[in-house]
């Protein structure tokens, strides 16, 4: 006889993991200022915590719909646009590698790469964590087609809100105290010779989140489906006996 495993059991390890990886990123930003006496990199601990935003606004819209209560639904959607806004500070910080070369002190390299990329895997997994969450919500009213297409629109749209921050210099809070001038300023740049490093990098991120974010999917699909295999000849041998 087999025992089925606590709901929310899983989610509860992914919610902790996440947690003790950002506790990491935290420790090697202030062991690394320790040891050269300085403050940089500091704002990668800025940058994880936008990160974690969008996976708590996911994580809410999340357990408001569980409730299937009609008066959360107005909770839901305002969950589900601040995620929407912040969502693309999560893989953001795969772009902080730009950073290993115009920071030089006396840390060593190979540690400053090690460091950067606790910072971009937890942020990337924060991005791919909510979005799942989302995907779920959307597959739950819509359907699973609309659901991936959902996928594909914003992972477009989070390359587009991280080309913006890396070169445009604009935040997530931009979007409401100046959206015209944000828009504009995005308009001409995808007008001028620079639109082809506009169009260029949108498309080469947006790829690869969705390659890293379909092979985590596709190997959770791959784990769950040893789990029923491993439950259905159990419960053969159960039978059996």
């Amino acid at each position: 006889m087999t025992r089925k495993a606590p709901k929310g059991r899983y989610e509860f390890a992914i919610f902790i993991l996440l947690a003790i990886a950002s506790l990491v990123c935290v420790s090697l930003v202030a062991a690394r200022n320790i040891y050269t006496d300085n403050a940089n990199y500091r704002f990668l601990t800025w940058n994880l915590f936008l990160a974690w935003i969008p996976f708590g606004a996911a994580a809410a819209a999340h357990a408001f719909a569980g409730a299937g209560r009609r008066a959360l639904y107005a909770a839901i959607l305002a969950c589900a646009l601040v995620w929407l806004f912040f969502f693309p500070n999560a893989p953001y910080i795969l772009t902080d590698f730009l950073h290993l070369s115009t920071i030089t002190d006396s840390a060593p390299k190979w540690f400053d790469v090690l460091m950067i990329m606790w910072f971009a895997w937890t942020g990337l997994l924060l991005g791919v964590v909510s979005l799942n969450l989302m995907q779920q919500l959307v597959a739950r009213v819509l359907g699973r087609i609309v659901a991936w297409a959902f996928v594909v629109v914003v992972a477009v749209i989070g390359s587009v809100g991280i080309y913006i921050g890396r070169f445009l210099g604009w935040n997530s809070w931009d979007l409401f105290r100046k959206p015209a001038s944000l828009t504009s300023q995005l308009f001409d740049r995808a007008g001028d010779p620079a639109g082809m490093q506009l169009i260029g990098f949108c498309l080469l991120f947006a790829v690869l989140f969705l390659f890293v974010y379909l092979t985590l999917y596709m190997f959770g699909m791959l784990s769950a489906e040893s789990g029923r295999r491993e439950r259905g000849g159990s419960s053969e041998r159960d039978a059996a006996l």
